[in-house]
């Protein structure tokens, strides 16, 4: 959420860092909608604050009153009484239109963020060089000759856009999995195993509600009268888990990281670097996140950024770093680097992770702040979120880059010790 403030004493700015994710017509008649608002918000305090005044007032003169044996006049204070409880109740209306109204709006992108959609994306770095591969076969077809994911059962087990691991796959997995949990701790962060059901809470403080509310899966109200659902990524339960707290500055920045599985109504779509793994119901992913002051949040992105890239290059995988375009990053976030994998089915950099800052945005959503040693004031933290790594991804990514001629695949080394086998091959 933005800060009113800054739209009160500048709203020429919001309202040109916001032009480059949404039309400027719409932006105007936003920001003309929550000033009008946050007007009406301030003039209702003012009469309230007047009221009980009067209020206190005519309570002294009461009892004034009682104790010089005169009858005071009720009446008054009664229609005082009412009037203050209908303004008071005009404002809670008032001020819950203006908070829909803030939370509607995405975040401002940083100001090295451009304009536009996917085609303003720029490449930053690339490492490695694409493998040279005779004849390329794609994942899901290299997945089914070595017996890695079957997707017709998992079709049968769960619909559309699911699968199944098996045998080597499932190990191979899981061998991601633990390994990135290995890297994140030698990188400092903390290990969090979080619930994966949340509160409709978690998903307005990570800024995914209302906006997306459809795109994830929801209990009914029946069975969760408060609101639940299944988390989409576990940013959303990080975030969650620390909402109306006041952190302690000398323990900023908070570096955490959880794995979960992760739950999305959207599924594959037809076009071949979607297939197989690539998109889906459900897959899994290593998030790492970090709480900062925001005189702490550059370095923070920057490093990472470095470690997330530093986890792919162990991999031995070619791949690219991109600064997205304000259209095709999160509104959440002010700014976000993708690293990218090569896939040589389809002959296009996919996305492992995305590497995000989101300022103050989120944490004023969720209310999480800090307060400086002897102070009093509180301030908003700066939060940060990213993939580290999403396997689902990778799995298919290592099949493509590391196919044989012979119809095998070779294994990461740093995998090779927890798959128990340097090469996956037919029949093994």
């Amino acid at each position: 959420m933005l800060d009113m403030e800054l739209i009160r004493k500048d709203r020429e700015a919001v309202a040109t860092a916001l032009a480059k994710r949404l039309d400027p017509a719409e932006v105007n008649r936003a920001l003309d909608e929550i000033q009008r608002l946050d007007q009406e918000r301030r003039a209702l305090i003012t009469e309230i604050d007047a009221e009980r005044q009067r209020r206190k007032a005519e309570a002294r003169a009461y009892a004034e009153a009682k104790r010089a044996g005169v009858e005071p006049q009720v009446g008054a204070a009664d229609a005082e009484r009412k009037q203050l409880a209908q303004l008071e109740s005009e404002l809670d209306e008032v001020q819950s239109r203006l908070r829909t109204t803030m939370s509607e709006l995405p975040n401002l992108p940083a100001d090295d963020v451009v304009a536009g959609g996917k085609e303003a994306n720029r490449v930053v770095r690339t490492f490695g060089e694409q493998p040279a591969i005779e004849k390329v076969r794609d994942h899901v077809e290299l997945s089914r000759a070595l017996g890695l994911v079957d997707h017709e059962r998992g079709v049968k087990l769960g619909g559309s856009g699911f699968w199944m691991y098996t045998g080597l796959g499932a190990r191979l997995e899981w061998a991601l999995v633990n390994w990135l949990i290995e890297q994140n701790i030698q990188a400092g962060y903390e290990f969090l195993l979080p619930p994966h059901l949340l509160l409709d809470s978690a998903g307005f403080a990570a800024g995914q509600f209302p906006k997306f509310y459809d795109d994830v899966y929801h209990l009914d109200m029946q069975s969760a009268p408060r609101g639940q659902f299944l988390l989409p990524t576990a940013e959303t339960a990080i975030l969650g888990a620390y909402q109306d707290e006041i952190l302690e500055t000398a323990k900023l920045p908070l570096k955490a990281f959880a794995y979960t599985p992760c739950y999305r109504r959207e599924a594959a779509g037809s076009h071949s670097d979607e297939r197989g793994t690539v998109r889906g119901h459900q897959f899994n992913k290593v998030e790492i996140f970090q709480f900062t002051l925001p005189e702490q949040a550059d370095a923070a992105l920057e490093s990472m950024v470095a470690h997330v890239e530093g986890l792919v290059g162990k991999l031995g995988l070619h791949f690219q770093t991109s600064l997205l375009a304000a259209g095709d990053s999160s509104a959440s976030m002010k700014k976000t680097l993708d690293v990218e994998v090569w896939m040589p089915s389809t002959g296009k950099y996919k996305e492992v992770s995305s590497v995000s800052w989101g300022g103050d945005y989120q944490a004023r959503r969720a209310a999480i702040r800090y307060r400086e040693p002897g102070g009093k004031q509180t301030r908003f933290v700066h939060t940060l979120n990213g993939s580290a790594l999403a396997t689902s991804r990778l799995f298919p990514a290592i099949l493509e880059q590391f196919q044989q001629p012979d119809g095998s695949v070779v294994v990461p080394e740093v995998l090779r010790d927890k798959l128990g086998a340097d090469r996956l091959t037919p029949g093994a």
